[in-house]
């Protein structure tokens, strides 16, 4: 038999979410600032040498997969499944996480 979910565990998964999307694109364009104000991203942007080897697929997939584990963890019901709620946030981060690092990679 599970034990009842504690109410304020679902909240604080719910941020955790909420915050992951809030943050999702501001991380995207801080990186990319800083990838750009570097040297070699500087070669990149003007004369197309120097870019990253990073294939734009695995960035679109992060941010993607980013996404839509957010928004899946926001409209999973609160009651069921904590878990596995757990679960989808952590691999929203995760994604998240990874895509900055694959962007701030290619400086």
């Amino acid at each position: 038999m599970n034990p009842a979910p504690q109410p304020g565990a679902a909240r604080v998964v719910t941020r955790w979410s909420v915050a992951g999307l809030v943050l999702l694109v501001p991380t995207v364009v801080v990186a990319w600032i800083a990838v750009l104000s570097t040297y070699r991203g500087g070669r990149c942007l003007t004369y197309g040498e120097q870019c990253s080897t990073v294939p734009g697929e695995a960035l679109c997939g992060c941010f993607w997969g980013a996404l839509a584990a957010g928004l899946l963890a926001l409209v999973w019901p609160r009651a069921r499944w904590t878990g596995a709620r757990v679960g989808v946030v952590l691999l929203q981060w995760g994604a998240q996480i990874t895509l900055g690092a694959l962007i701030l990679s290619g400086a």
